[in-house]
């Protein structure tokens, strides 16, 4: 009864990983001891679609497997484990929701965590509380590019990467005591590890980089990216004893610092390895089933290995990076910026949107301290290297801080014919024909490449041409190496750019002080001039001024009655009156001869009395002040009198 349940397990063990031999899903089944969740664990990786964790009894929320049904049935949710099996169906693997990678840092310890973007901050922090034994309410979730965010917030709503770092504090909580173990590990997990892998069968070396916090799992799905050799059919040489454990990471597995040699090859599948048996045996054993003829291996038909497992990736190509025929560079570049960003996250170089010119004075074009070197990334969907060099070495955070302060980055997808006759015609009408003999005659698997291209007076250099068989390192040495001789380059321009602007200063200067000059000698000239207007017109005033007062001066002493004789008949008062200049004026008046006489006499001498004051000694009063219709002898100027005249203030 037991080997009959068994069996019941194995259409809905096939339907879900899409293996089609039965013997081998019935190997993978034994070995596992007919536990389906660990058997489709140990084929589908978790990066694939597979996810399986246990939270205190709780399950993640999505829909359950029922290996007893068809995967097209409704989901049941009595399993403590829920899992999403892929099937190797394009139109299942487009509905899959995008899977997000979290790896969180507490203390000395590194916990991933792997969920859609559909679940909440406040889920991770759940699966955190049972890894790490902390209370949510004692937790704080740092390292967010956004800055802090609500548990409730939606992780679709902060357009994260696929991959994410994370680390816990617990200000409440207090620290545990330090060992050198947990410091050495730290130290370890700090450091980067240099790969050294040799694929068996083809004799090619790959050096691949890695931090000390990746783990053995993560290693060989890269392995497969290069050679297309499926995780469970990878046969490794050169681990050592302690990796016992794909979830390790590579500081816990006992690698050689700094550098490890390993390698692969591909394990044949349990079915060719009976089938060899079965050829060498004299009896020919037949399966049992009668539709076991159905369920060949399927790289007899030349069918790869990789590809059932390899459709997660095949389906992230489904749109091409570039449209083919692009008419407008600009509208082909948002495209390629956007199917970048969906492949390989929103970690990436900024790329310029617009023409390779509109690049060219962006970079080349402007003042000597603000130019920037011109990095083209050439991009080929079809060379082993893509996604590995656009995943670990374009995507690196040092790589793209580094061309965000010193490069533009201009992109161009040559997958399509079309597109790289394009690039080639530009390519030959900025750089040259020799630049463009080198890139046509470029094999696929020598791509992605990466130009360096320095502006001069009359031309464009390539200063390197960088292949996609590099690493984070290489690529960053051979940036700043670049940026060595950009670098000199620009400080002769700054040096020639000031020279040349001083000059143009100093001319400046001299023409503005010229200028100045002139305006000064022009206002000098017509201010010169307003003087002497002003000048003329108050000495025409002055002139006016006296000639009026001369008239009204001969009128007055034309008025004048004639000065009595001494002897007369009538008592005549005589004056004498005494200028500002020390002069007397001397004359005989009547003395019924009004004051007003006195005062016209006076102003005919020429001093008005609107101007001056006439004053009298003893008593001092000022005679101006009296009744100027009184006579002489009322005002008591009789006989003789000594007056003297004073300007009016």
């Amino acid at each position: 009864d037991s080997g009959d349940t068994d069996r019941s397990l194995l259409p809905g063990y096939i339907a879900c990983t899409g293996i089609e031999n039965i013997d081998e899903a019935i190997t993978l089944l034994e070995q596992n001891n007919w536990d389906l969740v660990a058997a489709i664990n140990g084929v589908i990786p978790q990066e694939n679609g597979i996810l399986q964790s246990e939270y205190g009894g709780e399950t993640i929320p999505g829909p359950a497997f029922n290996p007893a049904s068809h995967p097209a049935s409704a989901p049941t949710s009595s399993s403590s484990s829920a899992f999403r099996p892929v099937m190797p169906s394009r139109q299942i693997v487009e509905r899959q929701p995008r899977m997000l990678d979290f790896r969180v840092e507490y203390r000395d310890r590194n916990v991933d965590v792997v969920l859609e973007d559909s679940c909440t901050v406040g889920e991770i922090k759940q699966i955190l509380e049972n890894e790490l034994q902390i209370p949510v309410s004692k937790m704080l979730l740092k390292g967010w590019k956004t800055g802090d965010v609500e548990d409730s917030t939606v992780l679709k709503s902060l357009h994260l990467p696929k991959n994410n770092s994370l680390y816990v504090l617990t200000p409440d909580l207090p620290p545990p005591s330090s060992s050198s173990h947990s410091g050495a590990l730290q130290e370890s997990l700090n450091q980067n590890f240099m790969l050294i892998i040799t694929h068996r069968e083809v004799q090619r070396e790959y050096n691949l980089n890695f931090s000390g916090s990746s783990t053995i799992q993560e290693v060989k799905r890269n392995v497969y990216d290069l050679t297309s050799i499926p995780v469970r059919h990878q046969l490794w040489e050169g681990w050592p004893t302690s990796a016992t454990d794909d979830s390790m990471c590579l500081a816990e597995s006992g690698l050689s610092y700094p550098c490890h040699r390993l390698t692969v090859g591909r394990r044949s599948s349990p079915a060719q390895t009976r089938k060899q048996s079965e050829e060498q045996s004299t009896d020919v054993h037949m399966v049992s089933d009668s539709d076991g003829d159905d369920f060949e291996d399927a790289t007899e038909f030349g069918v790869d290995d990789g590809e059932v497992f390899g459709m997660a990736s095949s389906a992230l190509r489904k749109s091409p990076m570039m449209p083919e025929n692009a008419e407008n560079e600009g509208d082909a570049l948002l495209q390629f910026t956007a199917e970048f960003s969906s492949r390989y996250g929103d970690c990436h170089p900024v790329f310029f949107i617009g023409s390779l010119e509109a690049a060219f004075q962006e970079a080349f074009y402007v003042k000597a301290r603000d130019r920037k070197l011109l990095a083209i990334y050439l991009h080929h969907d079809e060379s082993v290297l893509t996604n590995v060099f656009c995943s670990q070495m374009l995507c690196a955070e040092s790589i793209v801080s580094y061309l965000s302060q010193n490069f533009i980055t201009w992109a161009w997808d040559l997958t399509k014919d079309s597109n790289r006759a394009r690039f080639l015609t530009m390519c030959n009408r900025h750089f040259g024909s020799v630049v463009a003999q080198t890139i046509r005659t470029q094999k696929t698997d020598q791509f992605p490449l990466f130009l360096i291209i320095m502006g001069k007076r009359s031309s464009n250099e390539v200063l390197n041409v960088i292949q996609g068989n590099t690493t984070v390192d290489e690529l960053m040495m051979r940036l700043m190496a670049a940026m060595e001789i950009f670098t000199a380059q620009q400080q002769e321009d700054i040096k020639d750019e000031d020279e040349r602007e001083a000059r143009e200063n100093v001319k400046r200067e001299q023409d503005e002080a010229y200028r100045l000059s002139l305006e000064a000698d022009r206002a000098k000239r017509e201010a010169h001039e307003r003087e002497m207007a002003e000048q003329f017109r108050l000495e025409q005033i002055r002139k006016e001024q006296e000639e009026e007062r001369e008239a009204i001066r001969l009128s007055l002493e034309q008025a004048l009655p004639p000065e009595p004789k001494e002897e007369n008949a009538e008592p005549v008062s005589k004056l004498r009156i005494r200028t500002p200049s020390g002069e007397f004026l001397e004359r005989r008046f009547l003395a019924s001869s009004k004051l007003q006489i006195v005062f016209d006499f006076v102003a005919s001498k020429g001093f008005p009395w609107d101007e001056y004051k006439l004053l009298s000694t003893f008593p001092r009063r000022d005679v101006t002040q009296l009744d100027p219709n009184k006579s002489l002898l009322e005002v008591k100027l009789f006989p003789q009198e000594t007056l003297f005249l004073e300007a009016k203030e």
